[in-house]
């Protein structure tokens, strides 16, 4: 090819969907070092991708200069621009497929991920549903990439070198003693939230063996939650509310253990290659959004024989009648053994 190859990736949702991607952009770089990379999402996204080679963020302004139509028509002019020769789909919603479209119009090789609806579907129904494991959606990404004609192996991941703390987070946390372990308690849905009296009962047993815990979320009510929990335990530090995310994210790559829900924080501490332990209710890791490269039993599920419907939905929005309170049948002893197990205590 007489131009360098240069793929223009859009994934435009939510924190979690992006970090799942940056195992795989990894992946692509480290074995196709000639080829740059564009990567599009929302502006305060983009420490997720600042130290990858290769890979340059552009910020889309979807509520502003990129709004509407006339804006992804100024978005695909300005992304032509950069002298992109292919795009990698990894959203495949309304706005990417207009800005792939106009790509294709322009002689532009593009290809887009196949999130596999129908299986989602089957997987979800509360009749004759189809339970097994579904693709995950790294695979669905690394497939994007191949349909353009680039191999992403994902099984021998390289290893990620951790960061050292910076000034801004070593000020809050102070230096590393003892086991560092984060707790992300909250999701974007009650039906995969575990309750919050459970996981404080879930630190106080896990607090006396040289344990430090750190608790990350947003928003103002989540972090007025978080302070209450803090202001009990002698060892536990709110961190919401106080970090940018390039320092939260610094914060997470020091720690032994995350222990979250099916949400964001998962994939922002696997992303870094930190152990991850994920609390599931109404999903399932069946459905592909499992944390990347973490064991099976790093997921701890409610009873699937008392809640046979399990995964009542993709994303946690759609509960069964009766299953409102699936997250409340896990035991808080049955986190904390699990947490003990894994760092060895």
């Amino acid at each position: 090819m007489h131009t360098k190859t240069h793929i223009l990736v859009i994934r435009l949702s939510a924190m979690g969907d992006v970090a799942m991607t940056v195992p795989v952009i990894r992946a692509f770089v480290q074995q196709h070092p000639s080829v740059k990379i564009t990567f599009l999402s929302k502006p305060f996204l983009t420490p997720l991708f600042e130290d990858i080679p290769n890979v340059s963020f552009y910020a889309a302004d979807v509520m502003g200069k990129h709004k509407g139509f006339p804006g992804l028509l100024r978005l695909h002019k300005e992304l032509k621009n950069l002298g992109v020769t292919h795009v990698a789909d990894l959203h495949n919603v309304l706005r990417s497929k207009i800005l792939r479209l106009n790509f294709k119009l322009s002689g532009f090789k593009v290809a887009y991920i196949d999130k596999g609806r129908a299986e989602k579907k089957a997987l979800t129904r509360s009749k004759n549903k189809v339970f097994k494991q579904l693709k995950t959606s790294h695979q669905r990404y690394a497939d994007v990439f191949e349909s353009l004609g680039f191999l992403v192996g994902l099984d021998n991941p390289a290893p990620v070198s951790r960061s050292t703390l910076s000034k801004k987070s070593l000020a809050l946390t102070g230096e590393k003693q003892g086991k560092w372990v984060g707790i992300a308690p909250f999701a974007a849905f009650d039906g995969k939230t575990y309750p919050l009296r459970l996981m404080e009962e879930v630190i106080s047993q896990i607090q006396e063996n040289n344990v430090r815990l750190f608790l990350f979320g947003g928003g103002e009510k989540e972090i007025a939650l978080l302070r209450d929990i803090e202001n009990k335990f002698s060892n536990v530090l709110n961190l919401a509310g106080t970090l940018s995310l390039k320092d939260e994210l610094n914060v997470i790559s020091q720690l032994d253990l995350m222990v979250s829900m099916d949400s964001g924080n998962a994939h922002l501490a696997a992303m870094q290659q930190v152990k991850t332990v994920t609390i599931w209710g109404v999903t399932h890791p069946y459905a592909g959004f499992a944390p990347f490269k973490q064991p099976l039993d790093y997921c701890v599920l409610p009873d699937l024989k008392k809640y046979p419907g399990i995964p009542c939905s993709i994303y946690g929005n759609k509960v069964y009648p009766g299953y409102e309170n699936v997250m409340a049948s896990i035991h808080p002893s049955v986190i904390s053994a699990k947490i003990k197990t894994i760092l060895d205590i």
